[in-house]
């Protein structure tokens, strides 16, 4: 497509999961509509949508895991499972009216800054087009890690991640590996345990469980729910304010958290009675530095006959044989990884290309940073929703998400009051201050002293994952753009055409 023939978009948003689709309801709300959603998959829903693993449920309740501008009454259970939650998000969609500008099977493959034009120049496997401003809604849990293990290559039965679990493949009577403890491996354990002949679960790393306080809702409260939508409101401010007063203890007063953790292996003892199995189960780290995991099925799956828990990672594979550091070998069918994501070195960094001609992976070379949550120096116009250092450790994310919406309104806001062809791009004099403030708080919270190695930090243990605050501090941080933090860019003006000469001139240089 010649390049005077490329769409242009006011606003182009990249993926369609709740930072997706939040961003095109808050655009369409500020009453912008010239704008696309480019979503690689052919459904909405993010990583709802790719993880569909057995027993995949969120692990915050229900009413706190949802847009406050779109209440669900009717939520099941207290913590959703994953088809009810994908559910949902197709809701959204549709009240909101958002499939007229989500363009399915569009992966993006580059993001160039053009810096002439002020806008970005996007190419997709579908084609290309150019957008004013880019809000890109990957997400950090977009693109699933698996480790390189020698030998896996040629490992004869069925491998497969948590986040692309292969439900063609039928698990009964097989002998299974899982790789990893994590969120998805402690609801994949317990809903697999049963069908499969043998189960071996590498775990580098124990986590700490807690109970899961998990319920059906009754048909009363959702009735009530839908009656008095005000009640809807009041249970999710109480579940939000919890875990607000949480917080302290999580970045302040780490040492507090003793009690939690007593809590912890009361929940253990219930369920594993054999002494070499508690221990290798019990964590050698602070309750908190490492997500906090909830499960009331998990310690009893492990105490079956047909599990074998190995204090130790996945090292080697040979043929159907797999090896674990401690020289521990099992003969499996089936390996499944839950290894989670790349969280610290996101695959779209590598596709977007800033003012200097410089990918924001190389950029991001250092480390990942940006301020706010949202905007990085040297990438005019570019806007990430659940950027770096917007992660939570106890609460629920869709919180940090509406923060960063506001943010979007009003930075869309600033350019329509800065008028004509305007970009802000952020000064690295404030991304420095906003990210050493950041640094700073985090030196003391339990995900910086708790003792572990969590993939919160990037490989040079530093915390670019978690906001070291409540919601409610980054919800004012981020009520606001402040145009001193920013640059404003504007288009170079075109050059004065020359003044046309009058017939006396013409004829004077004709006779010259």
């Amino acid at each position: 497509m010649a390049e005077q023939e490329r769409e242009h978009v006011r606003v182009a948003v990249i993926g369609s999961g709740f930072g997706g689709l939040g961003a095109a309801v808050r655009l369409r709300r500020e009453g912008i509509t010239d704008f696309v959603v480019l979503e690689r998959a052919d459904s909405v829903g993010g990583t709802w949508r790719d993880n569909s693993y057995p027993g995949c449920a969120c692990d915050v309740p229900s009413h706190l895991y949802s847009f406050s501008f779109a209440p669900n009454p009717d939520w099941p259970r207290a913590f959703s499972g994953q088809r009810h939650i994908r559910a949902y998000l197709e809701h959204v969609t549709d009240v909101f009216r958002l499939r007229p500008h989500i363009r399915f099977n569009s992966e993006v493959t580059q993001l160039r800054w053009n810096t002439a034009e002020l806008h970005w120049e996007i190419e997709t496997v579908r084609g290309r087009l150019t957008a004013d401003v880019v809000v890109s809604a990957a997400g950090p849990l977009s693109d699933p890690k698996t480790p390189d293990i020698p030998g896996l290559d040629s490992f004869p039965g069925k491998v497969f991640h948590s986040a692309r679990w292969d439900h063609d493949y039928d698990l009964r009577g097989k002998r299974v590996a899982m790789v990893g403890t994590g969120a998805s491996a402690i609801q994949i354990v317990p809903a697999i345990q049963r069908e499969v002949g043998r189960l071996t679960l590498f775990q580098r790393t124990p986590p700490w469980v807690m109970p899961r306080a998990d319920r059906a809702i009754s048909g009363v409260e959702r009735w009530l729910h839908r009656q008095l939508p005000f009640t809807t409101q009041a249970r999710r401010g109480v579940l939000w304010g919890i875990r607000e007063l949480q917080v302290q203890a999580f970045t302040k007063r780490p040492n507090e958290l003793g009690l939690v953790e007593s809590l912890a292996k009361a929940n253990m003892r219930r369920a594993i009675k054999d002494p070499a199995l508690r221990a290798k189960l019990t964590p050698d780290y602070r309750i908190g530095c490492k997500r906090i995991l909830l499960s009331n099925t998990y310690y009893p799956a492990l105490a079956q006959p047909n599990v074998d828990v190995v204090a130790s990672g996945l090292t080697e594979v040979r043929g159907n044989t797999v090896v674990a550091a401690d020289g521990t070998e099992a003969e499996v069918d089936a390996i499944i990884f839950g290894t989670g994501f790349h969280v610290t070195d996101m695959p779209i960094a590598e596709r977007v290309v800033g003012a200097d001609g410089i990918a924001l992976s190389e950029h991001w070379k250092g480390g990942v940073q940006s301020m706010r949550g949202a905007t990085v120096d040297g990438f005019p116009n570019f806007m990430t929703v659940i950027g770096p250092n917007t992660g939570l450790g106890n609460s629920s994310m869709i919180l940090m998400i509406e923060a960063q919406l506001n943010y979007l309104a009003d930075y869309m806001r600033q350019l329509d009051v800065l008028g004509g062809k305007a970009a802000l791009d952020a000064r690295p004099s404030a991304v420095t201050a906003w990210n050493a403030k950041v640094q700073e708080r985090m030196k003391r919270t339990v995900w910086n002293t708790g003792g572990c190695s969590s993939w919160y930090l990037d490989e040079n243990g530093v915390n670019t994952t978690i906001w070291p605050g409540t919601t409610s501090e980054f919800r004012a941080a981020t009520r606001r753009v402040d145009l001193g933090e920013y640059e404003v860019l504007r288009a170079p003006k075109p050059a004065a055409a020359p003044a046309a000469k009058s017939g006396r001139e013409k004829k004077a240089e004709a006779a010259a």
